[in-house]
């Protein structure tokens, strides 16, 4: 419970910009929180409103939270079904493919503002090396004017255009 109010709190009073969030459900087991992330400026994203729900383990903040958006996302780090694919997301410890550090992994000092400012980040430039949408990464790499033209139609469906 003193956890729900802490990210309560964290979220709606001083949320990181471009992110509005509240508690969506919470059980003895998981924290379900939904939020709204807007496109960053400058990108092909921009201006785009992106829903999203994160869930917290009962072990938080030893294990890190999982993050989905629920709308639909063409992106080289978000899988088609929405789930999001960003180190700091990650299990601690050692990267078993070997391709991220420890540093860059889960770590229980990480805050959830920095989880939500580094998806918006990832939104901005996307690892394209390690995709969760392969098709998207591809695509990312040698057809960005597709790319793009696919990440504006998105934003004109998330504002019901």
């Amino acid at each position: 419970m003193v956890l729900s109010c802490f990210i309560i709190l964290l979220l709606t009073l001083n949320p990181p910009e471009g992110i509005v969030a509240g508690e969506e459900s919470s059980s003895l087991f998981f924290l379900h929180y939904h939020g709204l992330l807007v496109g960053p400026e400058g990108t092909c994203f921009e201006g785009g409103v992106f829903p999203a729900v994160m869930t917290f383990p009962p072990d938080y903040p030893l294990s890190p939270p999982k993050m989905r958006f629920t709308c639909e996302m063409f992106h080289p780090n978000i899988y088609p079904d929405g789930r999001v694919c960003i180190s700091i997301l990650h299990a601690p410890g050692d990267d078993p493919m070997g391709y991220e550090s420890s540093a860059e992994r889960w770590s229980p000092v990480q805050s959830v503002e920095k989880i939500l400012l580094s998806v918006v980040s990832m939104l901005a430039e996307p690892n394209d090396e390690s995709g969760a949408n392969v098709d998207a990464s591809k695509m990312w790499r040698e057809d960005r004017a597709q790319f793009d033209k696919i990440a504006h139609q998105l934003v004109r469906k998330s504002l019901g255009l």
